[in-house]
């Protein structure tokens, strides 16, 4: 196998339409795209897999085969099934569930109060769901009138009227620390969360869109897509799917949703003197606030009325509650200039004063820590990375963020993660440039990005340890992240992702190439296995100018192959062959064996990619002349891998085996168990193409444990696939059964297009 991928088996024929829509399931194609690759009419797409064209043309059935890139057995199986061969029919096209449904809301905030009118406007938009289109509700409003806090109070509410699941993207439109989220990049997490492989999302946004909506189509979900900046930003992730909600959050009216998309606008105004009241009273105790009307009173006025506000004073009167409230409100009535940089039109608070007693009221080291996070990009902190902003202990951290916790300049999203309301970050913003030097802000920054750098650099190396840097590693740390495993190391570079992007764009307009060029070696492979092939292409792009900065062509060599692996997956053909010619003649001018190498070895990918197997195994020669000038055993692994790859393509059984084998040695020397699972892997389906059936078998069944061990559930899958359809070949009906049953388990767990297929082979409608 190459890149999580094999030859498909050969199975039983089956009716056309079920293998057509299997087939463009499976390759995550609507109707419409696969049309339009095929150069053929989207009713014949749609005859042929309704069942009304049973007898489609032999050049139309070719045209089909090779815009789904069907391999040689899938390409004899449809081209059979064209001819009107018998079998039976299959439970393709049907929408697959995934056991866990998506939970995506954070939790709602706690002391909601009001909002009784907005509430009944809401609920009154839930019948429509189930109309064309679903719903979409649409809840604008200025800066901290509440506008998040009432949509997840709702969706909590009505959470399990939609049993499929709650998905959630924050879009930052108006983060003072960073661009908003491209509608591609909140694309992407949603099909993430909707358990859709990397390697199986599209490379075109338009493909991606019609992935996503396909995955929703009969599906009930809850979407709360908040902070959107315009309806541009929120209009390719609209479902358009009978029995889905959107919850649209915006400071902007987003008058062209409302006017093109449908959306039910709710604009929402500050609280009612009423509500203002109950929520004063209620973080600061009913009889405190009963005890004087009067500066209550004085106190929302002065407060504009505005959530936001009153709760930052709330927090203050709570936090010292011998402080009288006419004090409070005297205070208030004394209050100095706005905050300048926050001001918008309308708003009512003096939000930079009432900010200020809240942080006054700190001590030193907390009111430190709370400045210095204005430094760090947002829009999550961990709690090592607070203390390492600080300079202090992770135990010392956590006391100092709990304190400002308590006061409410923060929340705490989970345990060990916080984050901050846009206009208090930008407010500790404000205040780190106003009270730190410059000499102990750069320090500082320096220090977040050596400790972001290091873990990215450790998390790499355990998500792949065999792999080589040109850069010595940063320094540790004392408390560090904890990524002790690949799973762990999985697990922060999606939570950290959002961050690790920001600074490398921080770094990248600083001046600083030695940290954009190393954010860009540890991000890399995370980008790479999980399809953030966009974001490959930014980041390297600024690691490339890095390293031209540096006056290094090695490094420059590396960020243009990675430019290379990541135009090739987005279809950019052209681009990732001047990227690779490049690294090529970098490399070549620096007579570094391993870099030429690793450039044959990517143009390898680019040759598959256009089904270009002979000049793929030319490639593949090359690399393995590099890497064996170099001694290097890994790469000489890799370079036997991609011979015995493409050698499969090409119906060369023999020789895939040959290299296979000597590829496995090389792994089982380095004792590397992915790449000898790949390996093993392969030799099994070259045994099978040669009809040697037992010998499939013993190789898939060593290639099945060191699946488990690396814990690769679609490398998993695919074996037990291909041990199933091996004991179909022999005859061997129950232990067949029995592969392709836990293979299917495992897809379905992954959300995998490829369940469709194991459906067929069983039989059934599990």
């Amino acid at each position: 196998m190459h890149d999580d991928e094999a030859p498909p088996p050969a199975a039983e024929p089956v009716e056309l339409s079920s293998l057509l829509r299997s087939f463009r399931t499976r390759a995550l194609l609507t109707q419409e795209e696969l049309a339009e690759r095929a150069g053929l009419g989207v009713s014949s797409i749609r005859g042929a897999e309704s069942g009304r064209i049973r007898r489609p043309r032999a050049a139309s059935v070719r045209q089909l085969a090779d815009a789904l890139n069907l391999p040689a057995p899938d390409r004899d199986r449809l081209i059979q099934a064209a001819l009107g061969a018998p079998g039976e029919p299959t439970t393709a096209g049907r929408s697959d569930r995934v056991d866990t449904a998506p939970a995506q809301l954070p939790p709602a905030a706690p002391g909601f109060v009001g909002r009784a009118t907005a509430l009944g406007a809401l609920d009154a938009l839930l019948p429509a769901c189930d109309e064309p289109g679903g719903t979409i509700a649409a809840i604008s409003g200025m800066a901290g009138v509440g506008k998040t806090a009432l949509a997840l109070h709702w969706a909590h509410r009505i959470a399990d009227r939609f049993p499929d699941g709650q998905l959630y993207v924050n879009l930052r439109a108006f983060d003072p620390t960073g661009e908003p989220v491209p509608p591609a990049e909140a694309l992407r997490d949603l099909l993430d969360a909707l358990n859709v492989p990397p390697h199986r999302v599209p490379s075109t946004l338009n493909a991606q869109t019609g992935l996503y909506r396909s995955l929703l189509g009969n599906r009930r979900m809850l979407i709360l897509l908040d902070n959107a900046r315009d309806t541009e930003q929120v209009r390719r992730l609209l479902p358009g799917a009978d029995g889905c909600l959107v919850i649209v959050t915006s400071r902007d009216r987003l008058t062209s949703l409302v006017a093109i998309e449908g959306a039910q606008p709710l604009p929402l105004d500050v609280l009612t003197v009423g509500e203002a009241r109950e929520l004063l009273a209620l973080r600061i105790g009913t009889a405190r606030a009963a005890a004087d009307p009067e500066a209550v009173d004085e106190i929302i006025d002065r407060c504009g009325r505005l959530p936001l506000a009153l709760a930052v004073v709330a927090a203050r009167a709570g936090t010292q509650p011998g402080v009288p409230l006419p004090l409070l409100a005297k205070d208030m009535r004394q209050a100095g200039d706005v905050l300048d940089s926050l001001d918008e039109p309308g708003d009512p608070a003096d939000l930079r004063t009432l900010f200020s007693w809240s942080y006054q009221d700190l001590d030193e080291d907390a009111a430190r820590m709370f400045r210095l996070l204005g430094l760090h990009p947002g829009p999550e902190v961990s709690t090592a990375a607070a203390a390492c902003l600080a300079d202090v202990t992770r135990a010392r951290g956590q006391t100092l963020l709990s304190r400002l916790t308590r006061v409410h300049l923060i929340f705490e999203l989970t345990p060990g993660r916080y984050g901050l309301h846009n206009l208090l970050h930008a407010y500790a913003a404000e205040l780190a440039l106003a009270e730190e030097s410059a000499d102990r802000r750069r320090t500082a920054t320096h220090r977040l990005l050596d400790h972001y750098v290091h873990t990215a650099y450790a998390a790499a190396r355990r998500l792949s340890p065999h792999r080589p840097t040109s850069v010595p590693d940063p320094p540790p740390r004392p408390d560090g992240e904890d990524v002790d495993d690949p799973a762990a190391a999985l697990a922060w570079f999606r939570a950290e992702f959002p961050v690790l992007r920001g600074l490398a764009d921080q770094t990248a307009a600083a001046g600083l190439p030695l940290h954009t060029w190393q954010l860009a070696w540890g991000l890399r492979d995370f980008l790479h296995r999980q399809g953030h092939w966009h974001h490959m292409v930014s980041i390297h792009r600024s690691a490339l100018n890095a390293a031209r900065e540096l006056q290094d062509r090695a490094l420059a060599a590396y960020a243009l192959r990675n430019l290379g692996t990541a135009s090739t997956r987005l279809g950019r053909f052209e681009e990732a062959e001047d990227h690779h010619a490049e690294a090529l003649s970098l490399s070549t001018a620096l007579a570094d064996h391993v870099g030429m190498a690793n450039a044959e070895l990517c143009l390898i990918e680019l040759a598959e990619a256009r089904r270009q197997y002979d000049i793929a195994l030319v490639h593949a020669r090359r690399a393995l002349r590099h890497y064996r000038a170099a001694g290097d055993k890994p790469g000489e692994a890799h370079a036997l891998n991609g011979l015995a790859w493409a050698s499969l393509h090409l119906g060369h059984y023999d020789a895939a085996i040959r290299y296979g084998r000597q590829a496995l040695t090389v792994w089982e020397t380095t004792r590397n168990p992915l790449g000898a699972a790949h390996v093993i892997a392969n030799l099994g389906h070259a045994h099978r193409g040669l009809g040697k059936l037992p010998e499939a078998i013993t190789f898939l069944q060593r290639a099945l444990p060191l699946s488990v061990e690396v814990g690769d559930r679609y490398l998993e899958a695919e074996v037990l696939t291909a041990i199933g359809d091996v004991h179909h070949a022999a005859d061997d009906p129950d232990q067949a059964r029995q592969a392709w049953d836990r293979a299917r388990e495992i897809l379905r767990m992954l959300g995998h297009a490829k369940v469709e297929e194991l459906r067929a082979r069983l039989g059934d409608d599990r």
